[in-house]
């Protein structure tokens, strides 16, 4: 090549995307910023206590399989390879614990956080008991 030629360009990013989700736009808090994390769960741990985010949540399964549970729709798995999201806000997060018993579970999420509020709040006993209408049916 007698460096004259023009570089030829890569087609690969036109087949390049595949798309995990889509979800319509949920409530973003003004002034939020982004936040993406990994987290890993031991083989059977039951995960965070039920909690909620300021802001939306959208994740990926790494590796293993999540039990997921929001507020208002039935437990689901969710297995390595599959994405989430969540709209956060008053949205009780029931579960995100390790579905699998053999298997660590990692996922990554990428939040939008309300500013000046923590990423994420437990919820009391007495919250749970007075919303406990809103949960879905549990599996027998």
């Amino acid at each position: 090549m007698s460096g004259t030629e023009p570089t030829p360009r890569s087609t690969a990013w036109q087949t390049a995307l595949t798309m995990l989700q889509e979800a319509e736009p949920p409530f973003i808090p003004a002034g939020a910023h982004a936040m993406t994390v990994v987290i890993e769960y031991p083989p059977g741990d039951p995960g965070t206590p039920p909690h909620r985010h300021s802001g939306p949540a959208f994740g990926y399964v790494l590796e293993g399989e999540m039990r997921l549970e929001i507020e208002g729709e039935p437990e689901r798995a969710v297995p390595a390879g599959e994405a989430f999201w969540e709209p956060g806000g008053d949205v009780i997060h029931y579960q995100d614990g390790n579905n699998r018993d053999d298997v660590r579970l990692r996922f990554t999420v990428t939040m939008l956080c309300e500013p000046g509020r923590p990423m994420l709040t437990l919820v009391d006993d007495a919250e749970l008991a007075q919303r406990r209408d809103r949960r879905a049916p549990r599996p027998s």
